[in-house]
């Protein structure tokens, strides 16, 4: 999502198939879990940058048929694609919306839960976006955030080539005006955009059996060469082609390493106005 007041502020990965691959497989359990014993039936909910749609549809099953869901971004086609899934699950609670998180297009206190998952770390200005989210949420109502922390990600065998992209994500994400390192600051930018009742966990992805580390290696060397990253590092000559496509080798290698282990750090915070 793009703050119009900050126009270098840009979604670092774009929306290439080998992104959204890695986004299909996010769902309410391995990504919103600690935002579950929270959701009742009949609950309104706002997904801010709802992409492919997998976890929403999740959310809307859990807050009922009586329960509605808007799920909005900034990408019409990702849109599009969940208005699918969800159609294809039978969810009919769920309005799909172009809209900025800036600017939403929603009156005071219009949900009891608002829900951003890995959207802050890609903004200018997380503070500002916590403060709109803020603003929609009802009186007694919950936010939950959750975004990954990149340094704090850990990885064997320890290729040099992960470290090389692990520099020109941070380098690039930065460039764009985003902050990849989101995780550990939840808590900080909420007390900023003004919550008081504040609530602050981690969780992990990890990736070490065979299927998982084929997966994940393979999505990673894709989006290494042919995303929004890569159009980012080669615009800003922060590599060449054949330096991504080194580092795209060593996430196939590391794929079908049998030690091999990764794991995704993520900050998550429940908080009440």
């Amino acid at each position: 999502m793009t703050n119009p007041q900050n126009p270098s502020a840009v979604y670092t990965h774009g929306h290439t198939d080998g992104v959204l691959r890695s986004h299909r497989s996010r769902t309410a359990a391995n990504s919103a879990a600690y935002l579950l014993p929270e959701l009742r039936a009949g609950q309104r909910l706002l997904d801010v940058g709802c992409g492919p749609g997998t976890i929403t549809a999740d959310l809307a099953e859990l807050v009922g048929p009586e329960g509605r869901v808007a799920a909005i971004d900034t990408s019409a086609e990702v849109l599009a694609e969940a208005a699918r899934c969800a159609a294809a699950r039978g969810i009919g609670n769920i309005a799909f919306e172009v809209a900025d998180v800036f600017q939403l297009p929603y009156p005071d206190g219009e949900f009891d839960v608002v829900h951003a998952h890995q959207v802050l770390q890609h903004l200018g200005d997380p503070v500002a976006a916590l403060r709109e989210m803020r603003r929609v949420l009802a009186p007694g109502g919950v936010l939950a955030v959750r975004d990954a922390d990149y340094r704090a990600m850990a990885w064997y065998p320890e290729l040099p080539e992960l470290e090389r992209w692990m520099e020109i994500y941070q380098q690039s994400t930065r460039i764009n005006g985003g902050e990849p390192n989101a995780g550990r600051r939840l808590l900080a930018w909420a007390r900023a955009a003004g919550f008081t009742e504040l609530t602050a966990s981690s969780a992990t992805w990890t990736y070490a059996s065979p299927g998982e580390r084929l997966w994940w290696g393979e999505s990673w060397a894709d989006r290494t060469t042919g995303s929004g990253l890569a159009r980012t590092a080669l615009a800003e000559g922060l590599a060449d082609e054949a330096g991504l496509a080194a580092i795209a080798d060593a996430w196939r290698r590391w794929s079908v390493e049998p030690d091999g282990w990764f794991a995704v750090l993520h900050g998550e915070l429940l908080a009440r106005g």
